[in-house]
């Protein structure tokens, strides 16, 4: 099991707009490279990528949840 973590401090949010749907779910295979969501600080959002391939066993930052730097945001099992 691998995790995902926050690259900075900031907001975890898991889709790119309210209206929109989120990038992955729980249960999505993901590839080194997907963003799985955005790490928003003082206006400014960076996308959190994986860095490994597998298939998400669960997220454990909730959408719109204050993050610090190299928090879980999300688990990955290979």
């Amino acid at each position: 099991m691998a995790d995902i973590r926050s690259p900075l401090p900031g907001t975890f949010y898991r889709a790119p707009s309210p209206e929109e749907p989120p990038f992955k779910n729980e249960g999505d295979a993901v590839a080194v490279g997907d963003v799985i969501g955005l790490v928003e600080v003082m206006k400014s959002f960076m996308e959190v990528k994986a860095e490994v391939a597998g298939k998400i066993t669960r997220f454990v930052a909730e959408n719109e949840q204050p993050v610090t730097a190299g928090a879980v945001l999300a688990e990955v099992e290979g």
